[in-house]
């Protein structure tokens, strides 16, 4: 086999598609965010960016720096090892206190990412405990489905959202077999949020686990950035909560929080957890300061919500066709993936917009969209400039506006 040809030859077919990934050279701008530089051709730009997940511009914010620098000092570069052998530190401990707290939780367990936290902890509950069955959203991430996947764990797919179908599906197992329903409280693409609490009255009438992946809503909702569980009151009823430090804490890293006993199990057995180094003491020591802001601050929400509101009212303004939820997600749709890359690509180049497009297997075919995430600490002028560029290369590509 010539393997050369044949990688190149499923590459040329992503790129005929439309959906092959070009990663955008950037350079953030500390205390400036959401200003960039961007490397291209050899030459440099500045850029306004409108798809971090940076949600609340924490991964700027001078106490989270101060922090990191702080530990950086104190303790060095790496942690030194896994958290097994020498890789505990001081701010890895204080982390996970913090974040049990955060959540209400007896207990929190700390990963390298949101990802890892996922899949190593449903691969870890679905492979120990004898006969489990997971019950997983259909649009569950994908750490979440490998996860799954890597467990060998009987796995059974509910419409998504739908907790008849939940419950139809769990009535087929009897009360004898070990039971998780998996799901988000966010979900990223379209930004709908799970009924939690319907999900919550259906598990418990089968006495079924709950697992809750709040990585797009930890730091954004709820009086102390707990997330929808949180904000609903109901993080209580949740079996397991995980969580990124990725995205509206500006950090990095992952975790998961839950019962003494249930994150001793996963310290315990999750090959993902035990053979990997653990993070930097200093990305602990932000993600620490961040959460401790967050749980005082009320004003990056409430500002990012304000933010939000005013990007919708300017889109339905100009006819641009998003999809309404409830959240801080706004999916612009496009439909079609070639003219989804043209309109990014025409963004960054011509008008210093970086939004990334959102291609299949991301999301269907014949959804594809721009996937938009307001910050706090854009202004007016960054989002009149977005509106106005989104409103001429509508009308170049002639793409279908909503209807007044």
């Amino acid at each position: 086999m010539n393997f050369q040809s044949f990688f190149q030859e499923r590459i040329e077919e992503l790129k005929d598609e439309g959906r092959y990934r070009v990663f955008a050279d950037l350079e953030r701008h500390a205390g400036n965010f959401p200003k960039a530089t961007r490397y291209v051709d050899g030459k440099t730009e500045e850029v306004t960016v409108w798809c971090s997940n940076d949600y609340l511009g924490m991964g700027q914010h001078p106490a989270v720096l101060s922090a990191m620098t702080s530990a950086v000092e104190a303790c060095g570069a790496g942690a030194g090892g896994t958290r097994n052998i020498s890789g505990t530190n001081h701010f890895h401990v204080k982390l996970e206190e913090e974040l049990a707290d955060l959540h209400g939780k007896e207990g929190a367990l700390l990963f390298t990412s949101g990802y890892n936290s996922n899949w190593a902890s449903l691969g870890t509950l679905g492979a120990q405990i004898p006969g489990c069955v997971i019950f997983s959203d259909a649009n569950n991430h994908a750490s979440m489905i490998e996860g799954i996947r890597h467990s060998k764990a009987e796995k059974r797919i509910w419409k998504h959202n739908d907790v008849e179908d939940l419950d139809r599906i769990l009535s087929e197992y009897g009360p004898d077999v070990p039971k998780i329903v998996a799901f988000e409280s966010i979900y990223s693409m379209d930004g709908d949020i799970a009924p939690i609490e319907a999900i919550c009255d259906v598990a418990d009438k089968h006495g079924a686990m709950t697992y809750i992946d709040e990585v797009h809503a930890v730091g954004m909702y709820g009086s102390r950035g707990g997330g929808v569980a949180e904000q609903e009151g109901i993080a209580h009823r949740l079996t397991v909560i995980e969580g990124t430090l990725g995205k509206a804490f500006g950090v990095m890293g992952g975790y998961i929080t839950a019962s003494t006993e249930l994150v001793d199990f996963v310290r315990s057995f999750a090959s993902g957890f035990i053979f990997t180094t653990a993070l930097p003491p200093a990305l602990a020591a932000g993600a620490l300061a961040s959460i401790q802001h967050l749980k005082q601050s009320q004003m990056e929400r409430a500002r990012q919500k304000e933010r939000v509101k005013k990007v919708r009212e300017l889109l339905d303004a100009e006819n641009i066709p998003h999809t309404p939820n409830p959240g801080h997600i706004i999916p612009v749709m496009v439909g079609d993936a070639v003219k989804c890359k043209w309109i990014s690509d025409l963004l960054l180049n011509d008008y210093g917009i970086y939004v990334q497009p959102i291609n299949y297997p991301t999301v269907p075919k014949g959804t594809e969209r721009l996937r938009i995430t307001p910050s706090p600490l854009h202004t007016d002028e960054d989002i009149k400039n977005l509106i106005n560029a989104l409103s001429e290369l509508w009308s170049q590509c002639a793409l279908a506006r909503s209807v007044a």
